[in-house]
């Protein structure tokens, strides 16, 4: 039996949330302190991604430190809010020099509250960079914007991962970070050891990949920082409890990260609009403990030999055969 996985959550995932209709929120004000105890009552959690800055403002980084301990939760990521309205024109490719400086300064803040936690990466989610309209920016400007802005902090913390999650778009109605090819392209051009791709499954979904596909390739390339997991309808970036939707994906996607030994926190990254945060957390866990039981159970060489012949039928008969089979057992 290979060793279970550690399970992380973003810590957005129990905070409230608010959309285009529900403005005031669904369910009421979160704070970050709140938030981890709310996390702490998961019971498989064994680390957190937070948001940066904390709320509400002014919110001692000790503070959060205890919060975490008395929970038992250790912290895999800091999320710096690059995002928000501040940054409405982009982050990294704002056509504004100060804003792009607020964005260092705003980053290397994170990195310092990410030394005092212990955690793995500052993650970077730059979903403001982009574009809007034909014509609207001139893309070899905008390249080199981000090249050289990420450039700037990883040589400022060469200690330091920045993991970048990609979308194909929202809110810009096309992103700059938008693939996981055009990541590692614009990754590849920084010419750093220490940044790589944080791969969230759903955004890789909803942008037409295969998630196993882009792992392997983010592997192939030595840059898959770290992911996350969720489910939508391809449509949208919906972020709805892992395995609801594309079960059979989302064990394909584990199994890319098995076979080429990659050992990172299995992380949530769900949206429960209008259920029970701790519930929907617990049952993203017991789909990754089941797909976890599954790869155990699959039987690798069949599985190869079927992919030898690229037999279909075969392969995923297999698949199913490990993966119901390790539901009727959990």
């Amino acid at each position: 039996m290979t060793p279970e996985p550690r399970y992380g959550a973003g810590l957005w995932h129990f905070a409230q949330y608010v959309d285009r209709y529900a403005t005031d929120g669904y369910g009421p004000p979160v704070t970050t302190l709140e938030a981890i105890d709310l996390a702490g009552q998961v019971g498989d959690l064994a680390v957190v991604d937070l948001n940066f800055p904390f709320n509400p403002p002014g919110l001692a980084t000790a503070e959060v430190a205890d919060a975490l301990k008395r929970n038992n939760l250790g912290v895999v990521g800091i999320t710096p809010e690059i995002y928000t309205r501040e940054f409405c024109r982009g982050a990294f490719t704002n056509p504004d020099a100060a804003v792009r400086r607020r964005t260092f300064e705003l980053v290397s803040e994170a990195v310092g509250v990410a030394s005092e936690l212990g955690a793995d990466y500052v993650k970077l989610w730059p979903g403001q960079d982009g574009h809007d309209y034909p014509f609207q920016v001139d893309h070899a400007q905008i390249w080199s914007y981000a090249v050289t802005g990420l450039r700037s902090l990883a040589r400022a913390f060469p200690e330091t991962k920045f993991a970048i999650e990609y979308k194909p778009r929202e809110p810009r109605v096309s992103m700059f970070f938008s693939s996981a090819a055009k990541t590692l392209l614009a990754i590849g051009d920084m010419d750093v050891p220490n940044v790589g791709i944080l791969l969230d499954f759903g955004h890789s979904l909803y942008g037409g990949e295969s998630p196993a596909d882009a792992a392997q390739l983010a592997i192939d390339y030595g840059r898959l920082f770290g992911m996350d997991v969720n489910d939508n309808l391809r449509g949208w970036d919906d972020d709805l409890v892992a395995g609801t939707v594309h079960p059979i994906e989302l064990f394909e996607f584990f199994y890319a990260l098995r076979e080429c030994g990659w050992d990172g926190v299995w992380q949530l990254d769900q949206f429960p609009f209008r259920e029970d945060s701790v519930e929907a957390a617990r049952e993203g866990i017991s789909v990754m403990r089941t797909i976890h039981r599954a790869l155990d159970a699959l039987d690798v060489e069949a599985l190869r030999a079927a992919q030898d012949r690229q037999d279909a039928l075969a392969a995923g008969k297999i698949a199913r055969r490990a993966l119901l089979g390790a539901q009727a057992g959990g």
